[in-house]
């Protein structure tokens, strides 16, 4: 699975870009991830299957959905400030039920 993490700067998902993938390894499943900001995306977003939202630019995500044309789903903000990968992951399941 290739998930692309965006919020505001690409700072804040790179935090959870670690955790993630460390859950990813410890369950034993491929994961490739990248933490972008809102104006780097567009340039990769073609190479993922799903786009992760932080809380802070959920209010892009139909404009992201329409440029994209992949799943894109914005990450509770609970669980995006305690960067919970087992209910992100949960989350994926639900816009992209493909592993």
């Amino acid at each position: 699975m290739k998930i692309l993490l965006v919020c505001a700067g690409g700072m804040s998902t790179s935090i959870l870009m670690k955790k993630m993938s460390a859950y990813a390894a410890e369950k034993g499943f491929a994961l490739e991830i990248m933490a972008k900001g809102m104006n780097e995306y567009e340039e990769i977003v073609s190479n993922f299957d799903v786009v992760l939202l932080g809380p802070q630019i959920s209010y892009k995500k139909a404009e992201i959905e329409n440029e994209s044309k992949k799943p894109v789903a914005v990450i509770a903000p609970y669980d995006y400030a305690i960067g919970n990968a087992e209910n992100i992951f949960k989350q994926v399941e639900t816009i992209y039920p493909h592993k």
